[in-house]
């Protein structure tokens, strides 16, 4: 099935010359019918498929959708509207985003595929690295996977500055627990957007996510 029209990225790429209210109020409809309806559908096709293999994923599209809106409230861009439209879809949807899950953005000229803990608490992050230091080998292990290697690279994420005295001896032995996140990201071409395939080849990316994602859920409940 075909989601979106070649206006998804019809509509950024005029935005981009045209970043305020004036032009954002005047396309309203436009944007109502070639990105935020087609962008809802699409989320809650991939919800249901991911409920296939996981069936506690019980959340709605317009609680994994982000705004359009910039948040310029701490950012040095003042534009007005983003130029991509983002979900995360996961048990916790947009507002918690420590709890792993697949992170779609969908732009003009990138699909960006994302997956892994992105904002870990404290205690969060204390138990990911407590996880690790029992047996690195299995975390490297799912890592070093072939599949995960092609679509996703490696693990990203700041690292700590400074490492406590209680995590000096871990750090040395797997510089993974160094880590202040654990994420990961992937990339398509535009044009997968308005293809019929869309949402089979990003359940292949979560597909190949979810033994990564899985452990991490474990470690931080």
């Amino acid at each position: 099935m075909q989601y979106f029209t070649e206006d998804f990225s019809g509509f950024f790429k005029e935005l981009a010359s045209n970043n305020h209210k004036d032009w954002f109020h005047a396309n309203k409809k436009r944007y109502e019918t070639s990105i935020k309806k087609p962008f809802e559908v699409f989320i809650g096709k991939m919800i249901q498929e991911i409920q296939k293999f996981d069936a506690d994923l019980q959340i709605a599209p317009k609680d994994c959708i982000l705004r359009v809106n910039n948040d310029i409230r701490f950012s040095k861009d003042k534009s007005p509207y983003n130029l991509h439209y983002t979900a995360f879809i996961s048990k916790g949807g947009r507002k918690d985003k420590s709890i792993p899950g697949i992170f779609l953005r969908f732009s003009q000229e990138i699909i960006g595929i994302m997956g892994g803990c992105f904002g870990p608490s404290k205690e969060q992050l204390h138990r990911i690295r407590t996880v690790i230091s029992k047996n690195p080998e299995a975390f490297k292990t799912l890592l070093e996977h072939q599949d995960f290697v092609q679509k996703f690279g490696e693990i990203k994420g700041e690292t700590m500055k400074r490492i406590p005295k209680e995590w000096q001896d871990a750090c040395e032995k797997e510089p993974l627990i160094t880590y202040k996140q654990f994420y990961f990201v992937g990339k398509q071409s535009p044009e997968l957007i308005t293809s019929e395939s869309l949402v089979d080849e990003l359940m292949n990316y979560w597909k190949v996510m979810r033994p990564v994602n899985e452990y991490l859920t474990k470690a931080i409940q």
